[in-house]
């Protein structure tokens, strides 16, 4: 991934979602994933370029045909994504952002018990 983090809008994050999942593909088949109602071809083909511009996804020339794939991996953007979210929307606090969640009961006894469990587990032993 690049140095500076770049955001996708919320149209550009459904592309790459599809690019995700299909991981080659073509402007059609891009579409043809897309729920309805489907947007035009040529509104998915400027995406897609914002998106090769913004450095997220390639291509591979096959014919007078592109086929594109991410080039970053979903698992990078997800972390880059929360990491600003909640530098954003709770100071940098992971726990604030729990605690909010909690709060808010969006989240169960049992649900945070999972999380400390898993926390456990990856954390590196002394």
């Amino acid at each position: 991934m690049t140095p500076h983090f770049k955001s996708l809008t919320k149209a550009e994050e459904e592309i790459m979602q599809i690019l995700w999942q299909l991981e080659k593909a073509f402007i059609k088949d891009v579409v043809d994933a897309l729920p309805e109602p489907k947007p035009h071809y040529n509104t998915v083909s400027t995406i897609v370029k914002i998106l090769e511009d913004k450095g997220f996804v390639s291509h591979e020339s096959l014919g007078k045909s592109n086929r594109y794939f991410p080039v970053v991996a979903k698992d990078d953007y997800s972390k880059r994504s929360m990491k600003q979210f909640v530098k954003r929307y709770f100071d940098g606090s992971f726990a604030s952002m729990l605690s909010f969640f909690a709060k808010e009961k969006d989240i169960s006894v049992k649900e945070l018990e999972e999380i400390l469990n898993e926390l456990k587990k990856s954390s590196p032993k002394k």
